[in-house]
């Protein structure tokens, strides 16, 4: 039986817009499970970054509960809610937001730091993970303008694991690579979720899609599907079949 790591019930999310209200998220109730390469799916503006904001504590709802294992985290505060995502959340972005002034290791150093004060033991693990990823020392001690993108987005899969996050987030990872340093950044993720790592990932990209074992299709701000497709094989020809003949039902 899957543990679950997260769950939300009756998430709901409206904005004003010039005094009308906008519905971008709606009662929705959801579990994430331990392990899980998790994604989610949907036409554009159909809320998916909303739903991964809110999933994460970096959007509040407007109604409804997110259970972080025993803790409501829809109920902490700013401060609080700040220090959760700290230590139990991490973040790859479609634009990476490496701080320039500052070289990569430095880059990644900076967000171990928040939590754990031992700079010896954040450089070894940094280290780790850089080879995990296969970031050369040489390019370590590089600024950022000084790698390339499919450079900088292992750079920052490595400052988002750098806490030992339960849960990795990435929204649109891929979305600003060429499709060779995309692959690199979808293996780099596979690997990693392989090792035990659960992941929750934004997409609109079949080949990134294929990665995951579970699918969600998010249309109105409603979950109106999901797709089991078990653990990710590269020549699964039926793993791919299916996920088409599951987003032609959803009307993707």
């Amino acid at each position: 039986m899957k543990q679950t790591l997260l769950k939300t019930e009756n998430l709901s999310k409206s904005f004003s817009n010039g005094g009308v209200l906008q519905h971008v998220l709606r009662n929705i109730d959801l579990e994430l499970y331990k392990g899980d390469f998790t994604i989610i799916m949907g036409a554009s503006g159909a809320g998916k970054s909303t739903l991964l904001y809110a999933l994460s504590g970096m959007d509040t709802p407007t109604l409804g509960t997110i259970t972080f294992g025993e803790k409501v985290i829809s109920k902490l505060s700013p401060d609080r809610l700040a220090i959760f995502r700290r230590e139990h959340c991490g973040f790859v972005f479609q634009q990476i937001y490496l701080i320039e002034g500052m070289s990569i290791m430095d880059n990644v150093l900076a967000a171990g730091l928040l939590v754990n004060q031992n700079k010896k033991a954040l450089i070894e693990h940094a280290r780790k993970l850089f080879q995990a990823v296969d970031i050369s020392e040489e390019t370590q001690n590089k600024f950022p303008s000084q790698i390339s993108g499919g450079e900088a987005q292992r750079v920052g899969i490595v400052r988002a694991l750098m806490n030992s996050p339960e849960l990795l987030f990435a929204d649109e990872p891929t979305g600003a690579l060429n499709s060779k340093t995309g692959l690199d950044v979808l293996n780099t993720l596979t690997r990693f979720n392989e090792a035990g790592q659960s992941v929750v990932m934004v997409t609109h990209d079949m080949r990134s899609a294929r990665r995951g074992n579970r699918i969600l299709y998010l249309k109105d701000g409603i979950i109106t599907g999901e797709c089991n497709l078990g653990r990710y094989l590269p020549e699964d020809r039926e793993r791919h079949e299916k996920l088409q003949d599951f987003l032609q039902q959803m009307g993707w």
